[in-house]
């Protein structure tokens, strides 16, 4: 009953976080914009099919929006002297993190269903199936989560947080085998395997027709792997800094 409880409040932070920070036109253009002219600086006249870059589109997508803003949410509010409101309340820090991930993921989700319907229009073909759905929202977890434990840190100037996400974001983005396939990637393969983005990508492109190098079932449990990790370790760390940050 006490967790229940808890989960209702992490899903009023959740709309809390959705009202002030997500729906915005800097965030949306952030999630859209980065991965579209990425995509373009990389396919420029490579002759690439829109099928091949498709895989390509989602996933970038949903990562730079569901990390667009949970990096920089406990150092802002630790800022605005929110934060130390929030832990003062009746709600488990657990459940205070929960809510900023889940804010982030129905965010994250709503611009992929975009994608996703932009992909099924342009291609004439439904991509939409049981493993892209589940797999989306396990990554979106994962890459929320990702952005939790990139918060952890006690700054309070969003700023500092930024930089060292982005550096962070994009070296999981290099090393994914989004651009080249891991199999192409020599001695340095083995740090595909350390990214995320790597078995969302892999999952997408099965999904969208071409041939895995990981396999479906592997990318589903690595994912939910990978998503435990970061939101554990977020919160421990998180919970260590609390002091620091008032």
């Amino acid at each position: 009953m006490q967790i229940l409880e808890q989960l209702k409040r992490s899903v009023a932070i959740a709309k809390k976080d959705l009202r002030i920070y997500y729906f915005r036109g800097p965030v949306v253009i952030q999630g859209l914009l980065i991965p579209t002219f990425i995509l373009i600086s990389f396919s420029y006249n490579r002759g690439l099919s829109f099928a091949g870059l498709a895989p390509m589109l989602l996933v970038m997508a949903l990562f730079f929006t569901v990390s667009a803003i949970t990096p920089v949410i406990a150092p802002w509010e630790t800022r605005m002297r929110t934060f130390e409101r929030l832990v003062s309340a009746p709600i488990s820090l657990w459940a205070i993190l929960l809510g900023d991930i889940l804010g982030s993921v129905i965010f994250g989700l709503t611009i992929s269903t975009i994608i996703i319907g932009l992909i099924t229009l342009i291609l004439g073909v439904g991509v939409l199936n049981f493993e892209l759905i589940l797999g989306t929202i396990i990554a979106a977890f994962c890459f929320s989560a990702l952005g939790m434990l990139i918060s952890a840190p006690p700054a309070d100037k969003p700023s500092d947080i930024m930089l060292f996400s982005t550096i962070v974001k994009f070296a999981f983005l290099f090393i994914s085998g989004i651009f080249k396939p891991i199999s192409t990637l020599g001695n340095l393969k083995f740090l595909a395997y350390l990214s995320p983005l790597t078995y969302y990508n892999d999952l997408v492109k099965t999904v969208i027709g071409n041939v895995s190098e990981i396999g479906v079932k592997t990318d589903l449990l690595v994912l939910i792997g990978f998503s435990l990790v970061f939101y554990f370790v977020a919160y421990f760390w998180h919970k260590k800094n609390l002091d620091k940050r008032f």
